[in-house]
């Protein structure tokens, strides 16, 4: 199995805010914006793999700037960290001011797929080769986010034996 760069598995994609997009406050609907992360980094993930990927988490999508329709989004993925079978993607949102051209880091997100054999189970993944500093310092440190996101996985398979499926509305 041959190690690819991160930039083998980088994915870009702008595009315009319109008026269906944003929500009371004119801004980003955050859901849409989820769903185009997720979207985007399956296809880092798939590019690294070259297997089926399902998405297994989304650490956290930290949202530092508000997206307005004066703004375009372009969103950038790429596979930062990968163990056996898993993989993890950062996505970037950048906003930029059409008119002045100012750009900023509007969100970041980690998400972590798993590639999945022909049988629907989890297969290997070649070895991520970082390059670039940003690269090298999100590679540096996805062990750690691997054994949080380890911890934290734990954590939700204890809270779900405690939940429960009852009808509230019964």
């Amino acid at each position: 199995m041959v190690a690819k760069t991160c930039n083998e598995t980088r994915v870009i994609r702008t595009s315009r805010i319109f008026p269906n997009d944003v929500n009371n406050h004119n801004t980003l609907f955050g859901g849409k914006l989820i769903s185009d992360i997720d979207m985007l980094a399956s296809i880092s993930a798939v590019r690294h793999s070259r297997a089926e990927c399902v998405t297994a988490s989304i650490d956290s999508v930290d949202f530092l700037s508000p997206i307005t329709p004066k703004d375009s989004v372009c969103i950038e993925t790429f596979v930062t960290f990968t163990g056996t079978s898993s993989m993890e993607v950062i996505a970037k949102v950048i906003a930029e001011n059409m008119m002045s051209g100012e750009r900023k880091i509007a969100a970041t997100a980690f998400l972590t797929f798993v590639a999945l054999d022909q049988n629907g189970k989890p297969t290997k993944v070649p070895a991520i080769i970082p390059e670039t500093e940003e690269e090298k310092k999100l590679y540096e440190t996805g062990k750690d986010r691997a054994e949080k996101r380890k911890e934290h996985r734990k954590n939700s398979k204890e809270y779900a034996r405690v939940l429960t499926t009852h009808k509230p509305w019964e």
